[in-house]
């Protein structure tokens, strides 16, 4: 019996570790911080294959624009050695939405947000697969 309950918590143990391991906790976020050194940041893009990147300042000039593709999702790294600190914002637009991550460079020290601070959707965007409740 002992043998038994010992094995059953084991399970519980480890099934709630599995259950719990999320990257971000939700599925609508795509862009994930894989690495961060300094002024180089590497991310990726999950359940992406092609999309449009584009960096702008604050004033919302563009700085730098991109088209990335890859064939299970996308894979970037990006340095920021020759950008004065300052606020900046990475727009990813792919063929369902289009989201902005803020980055953030404060000296030798740069930070990309990996949850988005706005997500617009496409008008186009037919929503298979979506569930929705009417009363």
């Amino acid at each position: 019996m002992k043998k038994m309950l010992r094995l059953s918590i084991v399970a519980a143990v480890l099934f709630s570790g599995i259950s719990t391991y999320a990257i971000d906790g939700t599925e609508d976020s795509t862009l994930h911080v894989i690495k961060r050194e300094g002024t180089t940041v590497t991310f990726g893009l999950n359940n992406t294959t092609k999309a449009n990147l584009s960096i702008y300042d604050n004033e919302g000039n563009l700085i730098y624009s991109e088209k990335a593709s890859g064939k299970n999702g996308i894979l970037k790294t990006f340095s920021f050695e020759e950008f004065p600190s300052g606020t900046y914002f990475l727009e990813v637009e792919d063929s369902v939405k289009t989201t902005k991550h803020e980055i953030t460079i404060n000296g030798d020290i740069t930070v990309l947000s990996s949850k988005a601070i706005s997500s617009v959707y496409k008008t186009g965007f037919s929503g298979k697969n979506t569930n929705v409740a009417a009363r």
